[in-house]
């Protein structure tokens, strides 16, 4: 499960960072998390192509969230897409893409679903859960939750051998959950496997300023990206426009107990974000600013390896 970062900034884009959208990269699919301006051509930018994308999460409808998916769609028309695309959002999403297609704005030659969610709305899409939470910002706007399934538990190779099970196709039958018979006894798959264990958990946050249902959805989350707007010298203009600032971020961070924190949807008032990070990992050390094309890797929990970050190496003039 990896994370591409394509747009970081909040409001609009400049020369260091685009608007908000995150991809995330699981399996044989694209989930895209907000579509700002520019979207498309922060793609190409990236090792996916957009027409992997098989879902968009949109968190509100201020245009640095969801200006690039009309965009996107047409690129999409005009490269002769058949695979499915679902969008889903807040309600009025059905309202504004139907007026788009009826003025020809968008134009279909591939499946097209539309999904209005309210707060906990689940949707499943193959070995993971999406789940919608209501967050505080100054228009209705949603915080997302993307959660892998279980997972199996290991196979005990060790206890098969004890119970006399010879290698071979009856190990691959336990571990899909079948009964065997050896020597007229029956072995039960929970014999010689272990416990179920946890998929991966992301939750974005949206924008969002101090919101209790957040820490709730996001405790024991892997990652939580989060957004930053202000620092707190700007505590202010975050209480009066419903935004976070980075310690806010990170108190939630810590108060959820998420193994890394990620701040997004940086001001542009900050060229430099050292303030930023600086006043999060006061509360929380495993926080990182993202960055435009930054990718993270999450693995999973049990595998002994930590989240790694890889930062962008620019783009080509």
């Amino acid at each position: 499960m990896r994370l591409v970062f394509l747009g970081t900034g909040g409001a609009w884009p400049t020369k260091k960072r685009n608007v908000s959208s995150t991809a995330v990269i699981f399996r044989d699919k694209v989930i895209l998390v907000d579509c700002g301006e520019g979207t498309q051509r922060q793609i190409h930018w990236s090792n996916f192509s957009f027409m992997k994308i098989s879902h968009v999460l949109i968190t509100h409808f201020h245009t640095d969230h969801f200006l690039g998916l009309f965009g996107l769609m047409e690129s999409m028309y005009l490269n002769e897409r058949k695979r499915p695309l679902e969008i889903i959002g807040p309600p009025g999403l059905s309202w504004l893409t139907d007026s788009l297609c009826e003025l020809g704005m968008i134009k279909k030659t591939f499946p097209l679903k539309v999904t209005e969610v309210n707060d906990g709305g689940i949707l499943d899409i193959e070995g993971a859960s999406v789940s919608a939470f209501v967050n505080s910002h100054g228009v209705r706007s949603l915080g997302y939750v993307i959660k892998e399934n279980q997972r199996k538990g290991k196979f005990n190779r060790e206890k098969a051998m004890e119970l006399g099970i010879p290698e071979g196709p009856l190990f691959g039958k336990l571990q899909q959950g079948e009964d065997i018979t050896v020597d007229e006894t029956v072995i039960l798959p929970e014999m010689v496997m272990g416990s179920p264990r946890s998929g991966r958990k992301l939750v974005f946050s949206g924008d969002t300023h101090l919101c209790g249902e957040l820490v709730k959805q996001a405790v024991g989350a892997d990652v939580l990206v989060h957004e930053a707007t202000y620092g707190e010298d700007m505590r202010d203009k975050a209480d009066e426009y419903k935004h976070s600032t980075a310690r806010l971020a990170a108190e939630a961070a810590r108060d959820a107990g998420v193994r890394h924190l990620i701040l997004t949807h940086i001001s542009p008032r900050y060229d430099d974000p050292e303030q930023l990070i600086q006043e999060a990992r006061e509360i929380f050390e495993k926080a990182t600013i993202a960055e435009d094309l930054m990718e993270v890797t999450v693995p999973y929990r049990d595998s002994g390896n930590d989240i790694s970050i890889i930062a962008p190496v620019g783009f080509d003039q």
